[in-house]
């Protein structure tokens, strides 16, 4: 079989479709790098003395982990001198990050999470990086935080690597997903799957089952019957599955189908979710619905929610499309 590198693949869609020009190649190719890095410090672990806290809080107010400060600079550095990049936002940092004056400003806007899925560092458990691309705004002279807020339909490109058995790193720039394993005795990202799709229908779902008593009636009503099996309405008997980590919970969803929720609930009546928008929920569903699955908040299509800050929140229900209109139908009814 013919190995593909990421390089080759991004140049051969550039001529099928003409989606990828040269500055957005490298930029991923520049961020697929970033991730090999993260890689290979995740795969150190204790070796690395990069394991626990790091004593200090994000913007959320989440305690961070060594780790995801590591990851946070190794995206940073990596693509600040590049050229294709105007400016950068990382859900560890409160404001954007413009690109150092002494290098050349290009026309693309990153966001990332550098790791996903924090609280599995310590215990070996999947972790990943996500990240979103938008094309900066025409005639956009110095960025600001406004310049970011675009809503998801307008990605250019999105995806994520996870950290586990295997890296792999699942691309889309708008023309289907594929997905690329890390070759590490040769440090090269093979293409290993083609233009995935994910199963309409499903048997399997995902969801921090813990919070039930906090849950709003659509949800309750939904889970209630994947929980009443083969005697309930459905009829089918379901799994539940939760990693905890976003990738490792959405990479099983593509490669077999599922849907993963993460809804709003009555703790914090005032907040629309747990997730952010920009960093987690607008990659996710892009790449979820280039594999023909869906993504809504229970409301509307994910994609086309329009930002109004940088850290927005964001209840999200996304995998295989039958199940994500179903619990999306419910929240209509209530």
């Amino acid at each position: 079989m013919k190995r593909i590198s990421l390089t080759q693949h991004l140049v051969e869609e550039q001529r099928q479709h003409n989606k990828v020009p040269s500055e957005l190649r490298l930029l991923l190719e520049i961020v697929g790098r970033a991730c090999k890095t993260i890689s290979h410090a995740v795969g150190k672990g204790a070796l690395g003395e990069v394991l626990g806290s790091a004593g200090s809080e994000n913007v959320q107010g989440e305690v961070q982990k060594k780790l995801d400060i590591l990851s946070n600079e190794i995206l940073l550095e990596a693509n600040e001198w590049g050229g294709h990049l105007a400016a950068m936002a990382s859900e560890e940092m409160e404001s954007i990050h413009p690109i150092p004056n002494r290098y050349p400003m290009g026309e693309y806007l990153l966001l990332f999470d550098p790791l996903d899925g924090s609280s599995n560092i310590d215990v070996n458990v999947s972790i990943g990086t996500i990240f979103s691309v938008l094309k900066a705004p025409e005639g956009m002279v110095t960025p600001t935080e406004q310049d970011f807020l675009q809503p998801g339909a307008k990605q250019v490109a999105a995806g994520y690597a996870v950290y586990g058995p295997q890296t792999v790193l699942v691309l889309t720039t708008g023309n289907g997903v594929n997905c690329f394993t890390l070759d590490r005795e040769m440090g090269a990202w093979v293409l290993t799957q083609r233009g995935i799709q994910i199963p309409v229908e499903t048997k399997e779902y995902a969801i921090n089952a813990s919070n039930a008593r906090h849950w709003y009636p659509p949800v309750t009503r939904y889970i209630d019957e994947l929980q009443a099996g083969k005697d309930g309405a459905r009829g089918v008997n379901f799994n539940m599955r939760w990693i905890a980590s976003m990738v490792a919970d959405v990479h099983r969803i593509l490669n077999r189908g599922g849907i993963f929720m993460y809804p709003a609930d009555k703790r914090e009546p005032d907040k629309p979710g747990k997730l952010r928008l920009m960093y987690e929920a607008n990659p996710m569903a892009f790449i979820v619905e280039q594999a023909g699955g869906a993504a809504t908040n229970g409301k509307q299509r994910i994609m086309e929610i329009q930002p109004t800050a940088l850290h927005q929140r964001v209840a999200v229900f996304l995998g295989s499309k039958n199940e994500v209109e179903r619990v999306t139908s419910y929240h209509h009814d209530a």
